[in-house]
């Protein structure tokens, strides 16, 4: 059992598409009075609570807002891969943002440092940039993608 494999259903199948194209998505609600974007992708919004929402594609862009180092995980496959940075960022649209910041060292971190994204495909931990040409975020192979962060 891996515990970096995403949960890809009807409704977030857009997101690991995109993804997996090296496009990041949010969701914009689209209420009067509202209009605020938010991330983990949900139906309705998280401020107003409209089911008037839609997808929008972010800009890839922004800033170190916290940090952790991981030196021991025991679920597959992060074990292999520690120690690694787990945070949080803000991205430019406004939402938070779990995420992983690869290529920095911990030293070189900052709050608010600038960030851009990229995509680590298919679980393989070196967060290489760029899509990997398919329109499935899991195909048959157990391909997918996830958004991850590095330095501007």
């Amino acid at each position: 059992m891996r515990g970096d494999l995403p949960e890809v259903d009807a409704f977030t199948r857009p997101y690991w598409d995109a993804a997996a194209e090296g496009r990041l998505l949010i969701r914009r609600c689209r209420a009067e009075g509202c209009g605020a974007a938010h991330h983990y992708p949900r139906e309705f919004c998280p401020r107003c609570w409209s089911e008037d929402t839609d997808w929008e594609q972010a800009g890839g862009r922004a800033t170190l807002y916290t940090w952790s180092v991981v030196h021991r995980n025991d679920l597959p496959p992060f074990g292999d891969r520690v120690p690694y940075i787990a945070a949080v960022v803000d991205l430019a649209e406004g939402p938070r943002m779990m995420t992983e910041i690869t290529d920095c060292p911990e030293s070189e971190l900052r709050i608010g440092m600038p960030l851009a994204v990229h995509f680590r495909h298919g679980g393989d931990g070196n967060g290489d940039g760029g899509g990997t040409g398919g329109s499935e975020s899991r195909g048959e192979g157990g391909g997918f993608a996830l958004p991850v962060f590095r330095p501007v």
